[in-house]
């Protein structure tokens, strides 16, 4: 890559393919060469908010046209649709910390919460847990839904709080000092976006009311956007995700299920599935009630979920590998054809 004609800038915005970079302090239109396009083998391969990369200036300083992707430090990864060639999408990338935001009304869900505990660690940032609308949460079920929140997450610190009053606020702008950047996930209804405008002291995203049969909210969030908050931090925005499917599982979920990785060390048997093996010591806890029978049917639930993904991932594989190799046959019996029309024959 030619780095004379390049300038490093920063993705702050992507919406249907559509780019905004911030460059020299402003944030200007970019679009993606035909190159990177074409030759991309996923989405995964193409620039995500929070991306930095190099760019070409066109039109005066109007526009900019995006050569490459710099190396990311972290990327947060979710299972596309299952019909898509596309698989894995990228949430956002080069985040110091992804902040899972549930709220403590309806919106509460642990199941939700383990499965977005394993993504966020895969990502390379480190999970926060953030309880939004403390005030609507009865206040004899407060104490219960922070420690289950608490037990799902070891290793995460947990942050109750309401984003109307300020209450635990401060809390979550301490986690953003100096200058870091983090994202925002969780479902609609959540809370993303009234906590977004409480950091930012201003209306920086749309906001909706929630269903109160459901608490589930409207899309208000329709596009990735980077925002830069007077304290110095910097959040990235996602729309409000309801499935988070798994992609891109290392150790996220034995970092996220820590608890269940400890007990199994206990096990009679190094291979012990925890599905009614003589020894297991993870279903003894279960007995006992030191672990959740909840916690160990969702463990096996995102297990299978990933192993079903590592096996499609290798069928893709196979299949791509064969239809390289079909194409490269072809190239070769076309040359052949065109040496022999040359000669005449």
């Amino acid at each position: 890559m030619e780095e004379k004609n390049y300038t490093a800038a920063l993705v702050t915005a992507e919406h249907k393919g559509v780019y905004i970079v911030r460059l020299d302090g402003r944030d200007v239109p970019a679009v993606l060469t035909g190159k990177i396009q074409s030759e991309a083998a996923s989405r995964l391969e193409l620039p995500v908010v929070g991306d930095s990369v190099d760019v070409a200036v066109i039109d005066g300083g109007a526009q900019a046209v995006i050569h490459g992707v710099r190396p990311r430090t972290s990327l947060l990864v979710r299972k596309g649709l299952e019909d898509s060639r596309d698989a894995a999408q990228p949430v956002a990338a080069n985040v110091a910390k992804v902040f899972i935001v549930m709220g403590l009304d309806g919106n509460f869900n642990i199941a939700r919460l383990e499965r977005l505990l394993v993504a966020a660690w895969d990502s390379g940032a480190r999970p926060v847990v953030l309880l939004t609308k403390k005030d609507l949460c009865p206040p004899e079920e407060l104490a219960a839904r922070l420690d289950a929140a608490a037990l799902a997450a070891p290793g995460a610190r947990v942050i109750g709080l309401c984003s109307l009053t300020g209450d635990g606020v401060a809390e979550v702008e301490a986690e953003l000092a100096g200058g870091l950047r983090c994202c925002f996930v969780g479902s609609s209804g959540a809370g993303k976006s009234t906590l977004l405008n409480r950091l930012a002291g201003r209306q920086a995203a749309e906001t909706a009311e929630v269903r109160e049969d459901d608490s589930r909210g409207r899309h208000t969030t329709t596009a990735r956007q980077l925002y830069f908050l007077p304290g110095g931090g910097q959040v990235i925005d996602t729309p409000g995700i309801r499935e988070f499917g798994m992609e891109l599982v290392a150790g996220g979920l034995q970092t996220s299920f820590s608890d269940i990785s400890e007990l199994a060390a206990e096990c009679r048997f190094g291979n012990c599935a925890h599905s009614g093996e003589p020894g297991c010591a993870v279903e003894a806890a279960v007995k006992a009630g030191t672990l959740s029978a909840e916690r160990l049917a969702n463990y096996h639930k995102l297990r299978r979920e990933t192993e079903r993904r590592e096996a499609a991932g290798d069928i893709r594989k196979r299949l791509e590998s064969k239809r390289k190799l079909r194409q490269f046959g072809r190239q070769v019996r076309d040359i052949g054809d065109n040496k022999r029309r040359l000669k005449g024959g």
